[in-house]
């Protein structure tokens, strides 16, 4: 058998690639706004938050940056049936695992805010990205993405 069988793409592709552009658009609000921090805003943390933005490595904000941009071109990529949606996911999920592998395993969030608080939305991010990297692995076995 093919290492893929050529397919005409479901009609659901576009809507799920729609949906997850708009997360990568949020992601991409979230990194502006983590980007552009300013005084006033570092001023309205509690002192934890503000100790643990002012605390992290220089390269954590390009980690992040990698996560959120090939998340975003991902999706992008997925909207528009092209195969580069596969490497731009992989690379997504490579930051996003370094970026929270960090912040977990170095610093002591789940201590100050409890596991309930603080992990259910780096999962979702984690799972967003594996549904990202599963549905473009996918496509291209299919015949979806060219």
């Amino acid at each position: 058998m093919a290492a893929y069988i050529r397919q005409a793409p479901p009609r659901w592709l576009v809507l799920v690639a729609f949906l997850l552009l708009l997360f990568g658009a949020a992601g991409l609000f979230a990194f502006y706004r983590d980007a552009t921090m300013n005084e006033t805003r570092l001023a309205t943390m509690s002192e934890f938050d503000r100790n643990f933005f002012v605390s992290r490595p220089g390269w954590f904000i390009w980690v992040y940056g990698a996560a959120v941009w090939a998340g975003f071109f991902g999706a992008l990529a997925l909207m528009l049936r092209r195969r580069v949606a596969r490497p731009l996911y992989i690379v997504s999920l490579i930051a996003v695992v370094v970026q929270f592998g960090w912040v977990f395993a170095v610093t002591d969030l789940i201590a100050a805010k409890g596991a309930a608080t603080v992990l259910p939305f780096p999962l979702v991010i984690l799972g967003v990205t594996l549904l990202g990297v599963w549905l473009s692995t996918r496509g291209i076995r299919r015949g979806w993405l060219r």
